[in-house]
């Protein structure tokens, strides 16, 4: 018998939903439930491609015994994180108060009320490495909640009252943070040999980059440079298939947690566009490099993640079989010597081996290797290799892929690749953007509600949260300029609206998402983790909007939102990465480079005429483009009065100064970086 996973749109639900346990989704009938029947709830929380999660899953989970014991004494809910992503902060931080650490799958036990008194992560089937046995942390909650429920029940509200603490209100600073304090801040945690920041494990930090690449000085770009650098030529990066994996092991971007998931491609995709911008002709290796990161990464996106409807799954699994059938981590991705001759010959296999770093001792596990690219590349002796390579890797066993479409990391996606298209004359890039655009308004606004996933087009019942409703505005913005079709700004302004609705807080901010009952605390973070924090996607959004709109009530609101930021930006930049991105874009504008508009007119409204690419290569961090026809409407009055003459031609506002049009693209840089 199924449990009440069964018709669920996420894909990590639904493969629990045949488990002896009698899971429960999130929702208030669970805690109804436990509250009927006094006892516990114990929260489950992962993803789709969470290996740890499948090992619990396998080990725990699917045993009888186990499970009637959790049927008996609890109420089992199941939490995707990314479908939850308030629920997953919550307990997150209420695991590293209780442990000190977190980390999936995350289980918490909880009062029928919903405060926890009791969190781990992976605990295994028998005592190990210092950890209890899951049915060991069952047996004894239960006992402690049969026998002490008092004492219990005064942990479980210590931890609420702590929580409570965690999002308390802001203070916004009156003071931007100081520019040169803040990024050499900033540098204390660079790595000089290998690029990014901090030790192992590392992560690709693209809204630091970002930052990195606003102002292009020389400190902050070669920070900016060395890391996308050290992590395309890196294990991180698929170098056969495209796109980027999670995170590295080590500090050297060689060996990764091989999942791969939708929300870095998408980040990384307009990080690296943006840094190929920064990278200067006479760097011409370099340059080229990045610009292939971008192909791959479009080409992985498009290839792997895109569903029928055209919106993008969420991830792609670490895990996958052997030829024995046998499940192993990365299995899909690694190679020897020996699969190299199988695939190449050996003389080649010989070459390619020296080029990837495919060593005998092997720089995985059991003798098997990454690819990397570790010497300056002969490319056209590597290409047809790695084709061959590549159509050999695809006849093994594929990753299994979470075919969950989020709405926010849609949102990111079709930013960066509005970008990537008008910087790369790449009009089919364009197409995908505004298909998927398309796509997640059609399914995910239901009832004018904006909901967070969905699957095989049927939307899923959580409820967008603020991440959604800026991401999807920062997209459907950047497309709405890219194709001078005013229904995307008019969308992206609903949705702007709708945040403000549901989520702004009192001190000018934003929450997370909307309060819940079962919820100990409504959680609010300002600093960033694998996506940017929802405040700061806000304030980007708002500004893009404003800009191309005309509207200065976003405009003024973006300023007041981005105040909140400024202490956390001041206090841990590494963690703030867009926050800090927009305070130097702010710190500019007080220099007087304030954001401004762009407006290319085109007789046509080719948005890849070559004044527009210009734009999309030249434009100052924060600068809003839109190309469009003569008189075309719904951007405020960017295009009132103002013609092309037969031919593109660019008008370049700036606050209430507007500097004389162009029909040259060499003409347009003075304009556009011109300070008032």
């Amino acid at each position: 018998m199924p449990n009440r996973l069964a018709d669920s749109t996420s894909p990590y639900l639904q493969q629990h939903a045949h488990q002896p346990v009698d899971w429960q989704p999130w929702d208030e009938a669970a805690f109804a439930e436990a509250r009927e029947r006094q006892v516990p709830v114990f929260l489950s929380v992962g993803y789709a491609a969470c290996h740890w999660c499948h090992v619990m899953a396998h080990e725990s989970f699917d045993d009888p015994e186990i499970a009637a014991l959790l049927n008996e004494n609890f109420v089992a809910i199941k939490v995707d994180r990314e479908e939850h992503p308030d629920v997953d902060a919550v307990h997150m931080f209420a695991t590293q108060a209780l442990t000190g650490r977190g980390g999936w799958p995350m289980s918490a036990f909880l009062t029928p009320e919903g405060d926890p008194f009791f969190a781990g992560t992976y605990f295994p089937p028998e005592p190990a490495h210092g950890l209890p046995s899951f049915r060991q942390v069952v047996e004894a909650l239960s006992q402690a909640w049969t026998e002490r429920r008092d004492e219990v029940l005064s942990s479980a509200s210590t931890v609420r009252g702590e929580l409570a603490k965690l999002w308390a209100a802001t203070q916004p600073n009156d003071a931007l943070p100081g520019s040169r304090e803040t990024l050499e801040l900033l540098g204390k945690d660079y790595d000089l040999i290998h690029g990014g920041f901090g030790g192992a494990p590392k992560f690709p930090p693209p809204t630091v980059l970002d930052a990195l690449l606003v102002k292009g000085d020389p400190t902050s770009l070669d920070m900016a440079q060395l890391t996308c650098e050290a992590m395309a030529r890196g294990g991180v990066h698929d170098q056969l298939g495209g796109g980027f994996h999670r995170y590295s092991v080590d500090a050297g971007w060689a060996v990764p947690h091989f999942e791969k998931m939708l929300y870095d491609n998408a980040l990384l995709l307009g990080t690296y566009c943006r840094a190929w911008r920064r990278t200067a002709d006479h760097d011409p290796d370099k340059r080229a490099l990045f610009e292939r990161v971008i192909y791959g990464t479009v080409e992985f996106l498009v290839d792997e993640l895109r569903t029928e409807q055209g919106g993008f799954a969420a991830s792609l699994d670490a895990d996958s079989c052997d030829i024995r059938g046998a499940v192993h981590e990365g299995i899909y991705y690694v190679w020897n010597r020996d699969l190299l001759v199988d695939a190449l010959g050996s003389e080649d296999a010989e070459w390619a081996a020296d080029v990837f770093h495919v060593t005998v001792p092997g720089t995985f596990e059991h003798g098997l290797s990454t690819l990397q690219l570790r010497k300056r590349v002969d490319w056209a002796r590597l290409e047809p290799i790695m084709a061959t390579l590549k159509k050999v890797r695809d006849e093994r066993f594929r990753p299994a892929r979470d075919d969950k479409v989020v709405a926010a990391w849609n949102g990111l996606l079709i930013d960066s690749l509005v970008t990537a298209a008008l910087m790369f004359d790449e009009p089919e890039w364009l197409e995908v953007a505004r298909a998927c655009a398309e796509m997640v308004w059609s399914t995910h606004v239901v009832d004018g509600r904006l909901v967070r996933t969905s699957r095989d087009g049927v939307a899923g019942r959580a409820p967008g949260v603020t991440e959604d409703h800026a991401a999807l505005a920062l997209g459907f913005g950047q497309l709405a300029g890219a194709t001078g079709d005013g229904v995307w700004l008019e969308r992206a302004t609903w949705l702007l609206d709708r945040a403000e609705e549901l989520f702004a807080a009192e001190d000018g901010g934003w929450f997370d998402a909307e309060q819940q009952p079962t919820l100990p605390s409504r959680p609010r973070e300002l600093t960033d983790n694998p996506t940017p924090s929802a405040t700061a996607t806000m304030v980007h959004a708002l500004r893009l909007v404003g800009l191309l709109s005309g509207d200065d009530r976003l405009l003024d609101r973006s300023e007041r939102g981005a105040a909140t930021t400024w202490a956390t930006v001041a206090a841990t930049p590494r963690f703030a990465g867009w926050s800090l991105a927009d305070a130097l874009v702010r710190e500019e504008a007080r220099r007087g480079l304030r954001p401004g508009v762009a407006v290319i007119v085109d007789e046509a409204g080719d948005p890849f005429n070559e004044l527009t690419r210009a734009a999309w290569r030249m434009a100052p961090a924060g600068t809003a483009i839109v190309t469009g026809r003569p008189g075309t409407v719904g951007f405020g009055d960017n295009f009132e009065d103002r013609g092309s003459g037969g031919r593109s031609r660019a008008y370049v506002c700036r606050g209430t100064v507007c500097f004389d049009p162009v029909d040259q693209y060499t003409e347009l840089k003075t304009p556009l970086w011109s300070r008032c």
